[in-house]
């Protein structure tokens, strides 16, 4: 898909752009297929879907507008120590307080959380070391430590003001870090399916190694806006071309008999394993010789059973 209207790389998404974000959402395409056909890069598309509504409520018109009104903003919230209508110095304080409370609660740090709630809170959004140190009454080790932290999520930046150094945090913090949990949920899946294999998925290490892949495949995929419906048609056919084998495949082999391009079986068994929930009542194992095969979702009692069925039929 192309944009009407074409935009200068790295510039604000045009109206039209928008449109066809919004189109390529409804058609299921992929956030780096819908990038692709604009010209931009994936992470602009995932920002502007994760700050309008997500994948299910992003409109073009909405979102356009949105982002109009936060470009022509002229008053940014107030800081902590900063003279305004908002509130006396006191109350700031508390505020940027209690913010970082509620940071640390979610499980950040404290001292994080105090820098954080501190650079959240000034006009511009960044701060020297030097004036964390002053607003907050602490070591220059203790904000040296808090940065390295937050610079190692992604959630500030470092930027050189002539022989002095400054942190910074972006409106777009929040989603850069998003899509960063994203991608680590993701190496979780794939490297506990890799254990899976290595411990044996009868093991009981190895079912809960499965389980944790599952788990962190969908939390990961939700995360970067969910597989397109072209992808789970993959997934699903690979998943009954498996159970109509009724063998371990090798993928070159599963691509000769679906006629599929090699880099297309093997996404497809990837989502397929580390999606469980997209196989239905199958799973899908990759076995240590480097196939894969479709177990069915049954009990032994089940299995049992129903083997005597058939033999007795």
């Amino acid at each position: 898909m192309n944009a009407t209207e074409v935009a200068m790389p790295g510039g604000r998404l045009t109206h039209d752009e928008r449109v066809a974000i919004a189109a390529g959402l409804a058609e299921g395409d992929g956030y780096a297929e819908i990038a692709r056909g604009l010209g931009r890069p994936t992470s602009t598309v995932t920002r502007e879907v994760a700050r309008n509504g997500g994948p299910r409520g992003y409109a073009a018109d909405r979102a356009h507008r949105a982002t109009t009104r936060r470009a022509r903003r002229q008053q940014p919230p107030l800081g902590a120590d900063e003279p305004g209508p908002a509130g006396n110095a006191e109350q700031r304080r508390v505020f940027v307080e209690e913010f970082a409370a509620i940071l640390a609660g979610a499980g950040i740090p404290r001292m994080v959380a105090r820098v954080l709630s501190c650079l959240y809170t000034t006009d511009a959004g960044a701060l020297t070391a030097g004036e964390l140190v002053d607003r907050l009454r602490v070591s220059p080790a203790s904000v040296s430590k808090a940065v390295a932290y937050l610079t190692a999520f992604d959630l500030l930046r470092r930027e050189r003001i002539g022989r002095r150094e400054r942190y910074v945090v972006d409106d777009d913090v929040w989603q850069r870090s998003w899509e960063s949990s994203a991608r680590a949920h993701l190496a979780w899946a794939d490297a506990a399916a890799r254990g899976a294999v290595v411990f044996g998925r009868e093991s009981p290490a190895g079912v809960r190694l499965a389980e944790l892949a599952g788990f962190f495949g969908r939390l990961g995929d939700d995360m970067s806006g969910g597989p397109s419906d072209a992808e789970v048609a993959d997934v699903l056919t690979v998943t009954a071309a498996l159970v109509h084998a009724g063998v371990a495949l090798r993928p070159a082999t599963l691509g000769n008999g679906l006629d599929w391009p090699a880099t297309r079986v093997e996404t497809a068994l990837h989502d397929a394993v580390r999606r469980a929930d997209l196989t239905g009542p199958v799973v899908i194992r990759r076995e240590r010789g480097g196939g894969y095969r479709a177990i069915p979702r049954l009990t032994r009692t089940q299995r049992t059973a129903l083997t005597a069925l058939a033999r007795s039929s």
